[in-house]
């Protein structure tokens, strides 16, 4: 499938400066010389700008297409419309008419991912941009880039503002993260899921944590939930309930009587388990094989089907023979959770993409391990104990890895699944180590 054309090589260095150009200004009017920040602004769109042309370039001259060229492609039908009617492409873009409606069946029906709403939305979004970018695949997905740089942006600036003397170890972890980076660039939902949640988590500190309670951060935070939930609503059943026990455990400190705090937590934490009940059966539909009911019975047969269709290719995981239940599949949580970090082994790489998800994971192994034995076990349950936003980061990723461990079975898919959480584990290492470290100690380098 050809979706890269020499119209893209030779658009693309137009779109990067008028990028750029707009990003020198932003920076330069918010983070003049010697703010702390400014030195990660250009460098941090810059990784975002280069993982979505690299991962461009591979789907195209490596896999052949994938599901960003099927992105781009029914993009392209969507506004082929224009053409016959600007009324008509803004319908498409909206998803309002029905997949047989008889004026659209021309579009509708070369879009196999019209009745699927969340891939579709990536759709829409995907020609909106496309339609300011003359339909060419490379300088779309550098727009997507800088679009969703600012989440990322919006995520660093969250923690940053709490633990100043941090900003470099903060950087490291939010923005230079390579799976986020090159996975979370392209033409992806994980790209617009990442944008989303780095606003989200940005807006509800705004106004739950520092109270600075705006029309605008409402709206952010409003906006932001609603575009989660329509491109993968499991991401909220772990944002959620580490949400409520971020805003408690932060709370909790003012209540002095350690009885009465004890018991606000334990009836914090069954809220938050029974409105993840709640919502996992409420909106069963929407959660497909997320929802509690499903997720058992599909991570059981997809586990049989991968294993069936590629075990000999080198992307295929195991975790073992489980119950098709719910509580059969809890068995499997410390394996989902170790798959999701720090796996594939570098053994287990061979594909030259897997090897390189491999050495990643391997350094997360590595810096989990240092920091427990080099910091000890109870000082670092002690640490965790005793900042909320290490407690936010931390349910937030076993819930999510497991999540996705659990359920992909795939080397390949789950690099790209993973990313929402990788940012938040990255930072729960950094605020633990640095809790017993100078903050000038380089952090790839604990002793």
């Amino acid at each position: 499938m050809q979706f890269i054309t020499l119209a893209d090589y030779l658009l693309l260095p137009f779109y990067l400066l008028i990028i750029y150009a707009v990003a020198y200004g932003i920076r330069n009017r918010l983070y003049p010389e010697g703010h702390p920040w400014r030195p990660y602004f250009i460098l941090g769109l810059t990784v975002k700008v280069v993982g979505a042309i690299f991962i461009g370039l591979i789907y195209q001259y490596y896999y052949g297409g994938g599901d960003t060229a099927n992105y781009f492609k029914q993009a392209q039908v969507v506004n082929s419309a224009f053409d016959e009617s600007p009324g008509k492409w803004l319908n498409l873009i909206l998803h309002i008419p029905a997949w047989y409606e008889g004026g659209y069946t021309q579009y509708t029906s070369l879009m196999e991912w019209y009745r699927d709403p969340a891939s579709y939305a990536v759709v829409a979004i995907t020609a909106f941009f496309s339609i300011f970018c003359f339909n060419t695949f490379l300088p779309t997905s550098v727009l997507f880039a800088a679009i969703s740089f600012t989440g990322i942006w919006a995520l660093f600036r969250t923690f940053a503002l709490q633990y100043p003397s941090l900003t470099r170890h903060i950087a490291l972890a939010v923005l230079f993260v390579p799976s986020t980076f090159i996975w979370g660039s392209g033409i992806f939902k994980d790209t617009v899921c990442m944008f989303g949640m780095g606003w989200l988590i940005y807006a509800v500190f705004q106004l739950l944590i520092q109270r600075a309670f705006s029309v605008m951060n409402i709206l952010i935070a409003i906006a932001s939930f609603y575009l989660v939930a329509k491109i993968k609503v499991y991401i909220l059943l772990a944002f959620v309930p580490a949400l409520a026990l971020w805003i408690l455990f932060t709370y909790s400190h003012r209540i002095r009587i350690g009885f009465v705090r004890l018991a606000l937590k334990g009836a914090v934490f069954g809220l938050a388990g029974g409105g993840f009940l709640f919502v996992s059966q409420q909106y069963a539909r929407e959660l497909g094989k997320y929802s509690l009911e499903n997720i058992a019975r599909t991570s059981y047969v997809t586990r049989d089907w991968i294993a069936y269709s590629s075990g000999d290719e080198g992307s295929a995981y195991d975790l073992g023979e489980f119950e098709p239940t719910f509580a059969g599949m809890l068995t499997k949580f410390p394996q989902a959770v170790n798959v999701t970090l720090f796996r594939p082994y570098p053994w287990e790489a061979r594909k030259v993409i897997v090897m390189l998800n491999a050495i990643e994971a391997f350094l997360f192994l590595l810096l989990t391990v240092k920091i427990i034995f080099g910091i000890g076990p109870l000082r670092v349950w002690r640490t965790i104990n005793s900042d909320p936003n290490i407690q936010f980061c931390l349910i937030f990723t076993l819930i999510f890895a497991f999540a996705v461990g659990i359920s992909s079975y795939n080397f390949g898919s789950l690099s790209r699944y993973k990313i929402p959480c990788l940012p938040l584990y990255a930072l729960a290492l950094v605020l633990i180590y640095y809790r017993h470290q100078p903050a000038e100690k380089p952090f790839l380098s604990i002793r």
